[in-house]
């Protein structure tokens, strides 16, 4: 009979790698688990300081301490480990490193408001965040996503709440605080990450169409530049609160979200 693994030698790999899952990420590294990301060959994350999607483009990724380094073939996985950091691949289905990796846990932290592919067999305990999947179908639990009472719990049965549409409200703002381009082109910020802006600044360009700020705050989040875009699509977002600091930390929800990952953990492996 095989033995079975010790706590700290779990292998756990993370789909996607933009804020949400790089906070559940670190959560896990900073708890010594043995992480893995995977992504898309262009990422496009709009809270780019404390998403370690940033690593395809720049090769690494810094967020609160902890690194993540890009590299070719998944067996490279475990050299970055001896390195202390987060290996991230471009693999969009996982299926190569899946194969290589033998995960004991999947985590599916995409947000993409819809099941990519993530199936409940994918390694022995499955985790998806957010209300696209379904306990005993796609995955073995659920965590809740959404802000409320119930942010970063464990589901065992069902799915988390639907989705709004509605970002959470900060200092009194929901919609007013995304930016979005009201047509398709490329896309040119004109501020940066952490600058004060007020409202009618304009944020950025996507071709010569302006997008502009509806409230005044810090630039919380922006895409890269030179980005193709698409008509509505979100590429910013303002935090009215206008402390410059917040940009580069990792959020309350995401913390919140990335504590009920490492219990969900847990609760199947530490008995």
């Amino acid at each position: 009979m095989k033995p079975m693994k010790g706590i700290n030698e779990l292998v756990i790999l993370i789909r996607g790698a933009g804020e949400t899952a790089s906070g559940v990420a670190h959560r896990l590294h900073q708890s010594h688990f043995k992480i893995c990301m995977i992504e898309v060959p262009q990422p496009l994350a709009v809270r780019r300081e404390v998403a370690f999607s940033e690593a395809i483009y720049e090769g690494e990724k810094e967020v609160e301490g902890i690194r993540a380094k890009l590299i070719s073939k998944a067996e490279g996985i475990e050299s970055v480990w001896m390195e202390n950091k987060i290996p991230i691949l471009i693999d969009p289905d996982g299926k190569k490193t899946r194969n290589v990796l033998k995960p004991d846990v999947l985590v599916d932290g995409i947000m993409a408001k819809k099941n990519l592919g993530t199936q409940i067999d994918h390694a022995p305990w499955v985790i998806g965040l957010g209300p696209c999947f379904f306990t005993g179908k796609d995955v073995h639990v659920v965590i809740e996503t959404n802000r409320g009472h119930h942010l970063g719990k464990m589901i065992m049965s069902g799915s988390a709440e639907p989705d709004t549409g509605i970002p959470g409200e900060i200092a009194g703002y929901t919609v007013e605080r995304v930016l979005r381009t009201m047509k398709k082109g490329v896309f040119h910020p004109q501020k940066s990450i952490g600058e004060r802006v007020n409202k009618g600044s304009v944020v950025a360009v996507v071709d010569d169409f302006p997008v502009i700020a509806k409230i005044s705050g810090v630039v919380r989040g922006l895409l890269r530049k030179e980005v193709e875009v698409k008509k509505g699509m979100k590429v910013g977002d303002i935090d009215p609160r206008g402390i410059k600091e917040h940009c580069f930390t990792i959020s309350d929800k995401t913390r919140a979200i990335g504590g009920g990952v490492l219990e969900a953990i847990l609760y199947k492996f530490n008995q």
